[in-house]
């Protein structure tokens, strides 16, 4: 019985320095491949590489004919800016500048992903339209879905865009971390902890947050929990749908109401 509890007790400990140690490999899954571009979908747009710390990144910058607004965008957490064709198009159709990056480790960009790595990146989009672009800050929406709306949120804290848009994201990193590892201390193993629910009511922006009650990654609450702690002015909108594709699957329920806030922060500009 004791032996077995000493095995028992190492075997656990074992499990919880994986966890410590190998956190970014849990959190961030990197696709290297660009299996298309925004050629592929009728946009033309400028293929970009930005400097974050000892980084380079890989961006893709879209305009639009006559656009007032630009979108700064922050993906989820795989992947690569090459599986965000739909949502680039989706965009453009809307009529708004878009700037996507892929962060460190994914994609083209070189380094290595990290909480800390993600923050060094957006700031680097965020330079490239404000510095390389004269871009008024009032005019750039930051847009984050799913992990990258706590980085969006990051950035918006910090920042003062035009306003804030974040999808299918959680409230932090480590209530994601209890949900899916119940057995094992999250909170006292956590090195990245991403946060976006103890940042959102710091942000004056107008903030747009979208979430599917049958989200199965993250749970409809996250989403609500977000807009309940955000400041106005703040809109919700529920799709439907899964994690990965709700914004498809939602058609024009998701559309009408992003055109409608997009519009909004279009006349705040207006002197």
């Amino acid at each position: 019985m004791g032996s077995a509890l000493f095995i028992g007790c190492v075997v656990y400990a074992g499990l919880c320095l994986s966890l410590y140690l190998w956190q970014e490999r849990l959190v961030f899954h990197p696709a290297n491949a660009i299996v298309g571009t925004p050629q592929d979908v009728g946009l033309v747009y400028e293929d970009l590489y930005l400097h974050a710390g000892d980084a380079r990144i890989h961006a893709w910058y879209v305009p639009a004919e006559n656009a007032q607004l630009s979108v700064l965008f922050c993906h989820g957490n795989a992947g690569n800016v090459s599986h965000r064709l739909e949502t680039l198009s989706l965009l453009n159709s809307l009529g708004v500048n878009i700037l996507i990056f892929d962060y460190a480790g994914f994609g083209l960009s070189d380094g290595k992903a990290s909480e800390v790595q993600t923050y060094r990146d957006v700031e680097a989009a965020w330079r490239f339209l404000v510095e390389d672009k004269r871009t008024d800050p009032r005019a750039i929406v930051l847009f984050g879905r799913s992990l990258g709306g706590a980085v969006a949120t990051w950035i918006a804290a910090k920042e003062e865009p035009g306003a804030l848009i974040v999808e299918s994201t959680f409230t932090s990193i480590i209530a994601m971390g209890q949900k899916q590892y119940p057995f094992f201390p999250v909170r006292l193993l956590a090195r990245v902890h991403y946060s976006p629910v103890e940042l959102i009511d710091k942000i004056m922006s107008p903030k747009l947050v979208i979430h599917s009650r049958e989200d199965e990654t993250v749970p409809f609450v996250h989403g609500v929990t977000l807009y309940d702690k955000a400041k106005e002015p703040k809109t919700f909108v529920e799709i439907r749908g899964s994690h990965g594709s709700g914004f498809l699957d939602s058609g024009r329920d998701y559309i009408v109401p992003l055109q409608s806030f997009l519009r909004k922060v279009e006349q705040s500009l207006v002197p």
